[in-house]
Parts: C-alpha cells; structure tokens; sequence
C-alpha cells in the first residue's frame, strides 16, 4: 500500500478546565478534532501545565473509510522517531472471510526549532502471515513484541518478536498443548522477562473458538527452558498492563465492560487492578489484588505510568489519570474516548481514538527536559 503523507500539521492549545467530582457533572459536547484537558485535583499540574498544553491531529480517516486504524498498540521507537498503531478488526469485501487487521507506520518530520510534528508519512501494512490479527505491542530489543489473537485455524496466536527490517520469530506460542485465547498486551520488564495478558475477547469477536483456558496473566523468562508461568487469574478480561517505575507494583486492566452491547448500564468490570510483585523461591510473584481504579467511562483498554508512577489509562471518555495513590488526578477528554496511547519525546504524548490519531505536549519543552535530568 502506498504511504500517505500529511503535511501543515499545526499545534492548537488544549482547553483546560478546572472541575470539582463531588458535584454531578452535565455531559459535554467535543468536537472531533479537539481535546480538552479536565483537572480533578492539583497535583495534575505537575504532569500537565495549565495552559500550556498544544494538540495536533496528525492523521484521521473520518472523511473517508473511517476505519479504525488507531485502535490498538500505539508504540512509539524514538530511535527511528516512528510511531506504530494496529487497527481494530476491517471488514473484507467477502463476508465469507475474517476480518483483518492492518499495522500503520508513521513516521514523523518534525520543526528543527521547537520539535513540532509539521508532517507525517504514513504507511498502512499488512501483518505478516503468522502474526495472525495483532493487537498489542510493545518496543523489544531492536523492534516490536505483537500479541497475535490468532484466528479460528489451530497453532495461529502467541507472542512474536519483529526485529525493525526483519521477518518475525515466534516467541512463545502456547500453553503447553493448549492455545492462548487472545494474547492483548505485553509489557517488557527491566530483567528481560515478558508479562502479558491473554482474555477470550477474540472469542467473543468470532475471530478465535472457543476458549481452552481461563483469562490469565502469564509471564515469560526467554531465559529459562520452562519460563512460562501463569501469574494471576479471576480476572475476567485481562487487557493493559504496566509496571509503575521501581516494579513493585503490576497494573492489570480488565475490560469486561467491552462485552455488553450498549442496550443497558453495564455491571461488567472497568477495573484497573494493582498487584505487588514479590520474590519467592528466587522468582517474581504478584500478590496482594486490590482495586486501584474503576474507570468514569466505558472501560480502560491500555495502562502505562509515566516516570513518578502517575497511572494513565484509555478509557470511554479519552485518557483518564490518576495518582500512585489513585486519586482521580484529571482526563485529557477526546470525542468518543480512546483505545491506545504511548508516551513520545519528553513531555509528549500519542493518542489512538479509533479513526483519529493525535500528537500532545503536555509539558513546555524545557520542563520536560528538566524533569528527565532529575
């Protein structure tokens, strides 16, 4: 497919209110192409500046497909300045078929004086044959980790790692004689090991059969012969997950809420669970489960922290954040709320709204760059 380029790419300012929780709050209306930055509580402008927050929307299919490009595994490689997305599933033109899922690569061009992303060129992909529907990934030695869901052929799914220019190897592929379900998200920690999670949400799209294993949370050592080993369980929908910054703490979403149909107030989880991460017998375990955070809207389908364990998610009504404590911090509110979001260059950040995929600079320049020497 031909590669898009995207040019005139202009920053505006974010509106930035200030809004009190204790009181009920009247919906509001945003435009497609606008974000609004809300603060709960004060310690919000120690990771947003008030005022100063610019956007920009780098690329949007609304006027055309309106496919959803930017749906899943927003990650950004800052040794190439190139940010890579998966759409979420694309209707063929053969009912008979699956549907499919593309990768985008876009690349950014950016002002020499103050770092703006002014254009962007953007190449649709076709996912290489054996990572069968990819959803999550995250950056891994010289590329990326896809979480493939797999299809409904046998021996498709897993995790596969894709060095940047090169074909992709199969990293582990099942439990034992048993298929993943749906792998979503992998996080990398700073030893090496792989944690992912895997949930039956591919069964309940149609594009997996039926589950031969409970949703859990694995983790993998590619050091050791037998270095699977299933984590935490009980959690319905295990999607996102995050170290916070020392990893003494693992964040899992649940996204059970994604199974009702809109036609009544889903009772289906919208957690952010908190897991401590302990060592026994020589190996990391995840202990003490407790509610960290039940999302204000829809559910939190991607997790990540930011350098002083400030928990970020992408919720129904756009990025909602909180404290390392859980206190509500404030919401980056984008129309139609988001699924996927990374952070870029300091004090920056990428959000996948579905068809829209915007640029922030949460911080002014020479802040952020402060806050990275500390």
């Amino acid at each position: 497919m031909a590669a898009i380029v995207q040019s005139g790419i202009q920053s505006t300012l974010a509106d930035y209110e200030i809004v009190d929780l204790r009181k009920k709050q009247a919906p509001t209306t945003i435009a497609s192409d606008s974000i609004i930055v809300k603060q709960y509580h004060a310690g919000l402008e120690s990771i947003i500046e008030r005022d100063s927050v610019e956007y920009s929307l780098l690329l949007t299919s609304l006027a055309t497909s309106r496919s959803p490009f930017f749906h899943n595994a927003c990650t950004y490689l800052p040794e190439n300045d190139e940010l890579w997305t998966t759409s979420d599933l694309l209707q063929t033109t053969s009912s008979s078929q699956l549907p499919i899922v593309l990768i985008s690569k876009i690349r950014m061009q950016r002002d020499e004086d103050n770092d703006d992303v002014v254009a962007v060129e953007w190449s649709k992909l076709r996912p290489p044959p054996n990572v069968a529907m990819p959803a999550g990934a995250c950056a891994y030695l010289q590329g990326l980790l896809y979480c493939s869901q797999g299809t409904l052929k046998p021996d498709t799914g897993g995790l596969y790692y894709m060095p940047h220019g090169k074909a992709p190897r199969p990293v582990v592929t099942s439990f034992g004689p048993r298929p993943f379900n749906s792998p979503q998200q992998a996080a990398v920690s700073k030893d090496g090991t792989i944690w992912f999670t895997d949930s039956s949400l591919g069964f309940g799209k149609e594009i997996r059969p039926s589950p031969q294993l409970p949703s859990h949370v694995y983790l993998y050592d590619p050091d050791s012969a037998s270095g699977l080993r299933v984590v935490a369980d009980g959690i319905e929908a295990p999607t996102g997950l995050c170290f916070c910054p020392d990893e003494e703490t693992l964040y899992v979403t649940d996204a059970g809420t994604r199974r009702d149909n809109g036609s009544a107030p889903s009772t289906q989880p919208a957690t952010i669970y908190a897991f401590d991460i302990i060592t026994r017998g020589g190996q990391p375990f995840l202990t003490n489960k407790r509610v960290f955070a039940f999302a204000m809207k829809g559910a939190p389908v991607a997790v990540k922290c930011d350098d002083v364990g400030n928990v970020y998610a992408a919720c129904g009504d756009g990025i909602e954040i909180w404290s390392p404590g859980g206190v509500p911090l404030g919401l980056i509110e984008v129309a139609g709320g988001c699924s996927s979001f990374c952070f870029g260059n300091p004090g920056e950040m990428f959000l996948g709204a579905e068809q829209r995929l915007f640029r922030l600079q949460v911080q002014a320049r020479n802040s952020a760059a402060d806050d990275m020497l500390e």
